[in-house]
């Protein structure tokens, strides 16, 4: 069974910058959808950003479009999110997350996700 481990995650001042990797360990993930999700304190896990089986396609979420970028590199088996203007409401612990799905079904809701790391906690404060 694959697993997924994440890293990077920290505290930052508002307007920061932060950026996360995940690396599967256990099997590989290069042609399957990879996503990151994120869960604050007494609310459920939300969608984030999915990214195909080639990093051509990417899908974000309205909350997030246009300061974080997913990306991946099969060479290395990795996935990032680089994470920009950081604001006190991205404090959460952010998964990564992949699907038996193969390719560029990227799909947005928690239960169409097969695989999950332990998480990692961003903190978004000054």
């Amino acid at each position: 069974q694959g697993q997924l481990v994440e890293s990077g995650g920290g505290l930052v001042q508002p307007g920061g910058s932060l950026r996360l990797s995940c690396a599967p360990s256990g099997r590989s993930f290069t042609l399957n959808v990879l996503g990151w999700f994120r869960q604050a304190p007494g609310l459920e896990r939300q969608f984030v950003a999915a990214i195909g089986w080639n990093g051509a396609i990417t899908r974000y979420s309205d909350s997030v479009k246009g300061r974080f970028t997913i990306s991946r590199d099969n060479s290395k088996n990795t996935m990032t999110l680089q994470m920009h203007s950081l604001n006190p409401g991205d404090t959460a612990v952010y998964y990564c997350a992949a699907r038996r799905a193969r390719f560029n079904d990227l799909t947005t809701t928690v239960d169409t996700y097969d695989y999950w790391g332990q998480g990692t906690q961003v903190t978004v404060s000054s």
